[in-house]
């Protein structure tokens, strides 16, 4: 399967925590930024990207709470990071629970050349 048949099977399988935050972030709705989601960057597809601002929002479920997961994000967010990426990271639950948080967080990020994780 190509990168861009991939992409478009995983948009198409989103999880309802990235069809929440999606339909938050889609048509420039956060002030005036175009996101992607799955997107690829390197070998990686991101769940939203922004390029205008560098930043990639990836969300985690259950699967990324087992040490293999998580050693794997560590290192694809460092790679991501050395490209001079800003990456956020927020829990499923979080979109569920607190949306109106995580828009925020993502806004406060425009323009700040760190990265924070959540």
């Amino acid at each position: 399967m190509t990168n861009l048949l991939f992409r478009r099977q995983l948009r198409r399988d989103s999880t309802s925590a990235e069809v929440i935050l999606w339909q938050a972030l889609r048509n420039r709705q956060v002030k005036g930024r175009k996101f992607r989601r799955q997107h690829t960057i390197g070998k990686y597809i991101v769940d939203f990207f922004c390029f205008e601002e560098k930043l990639i929002i990836e969300l985690d479920g259950q699967s990324h709470q087992n040490l293999g997961t998580e050693y794997a994000d560590i290192l694809r967010d460092e790679w991501l990071r050395q490209q001079g990426f800003r990456v956020l990271r927020f829990e499923n639950s979080e979109v569920y629970t607190q949306l109106q948080r995580v828009v925020w967080a993502i806004e406060n990020e425009f323009g700040n050349s760190g990265s924070i994780t959540f």
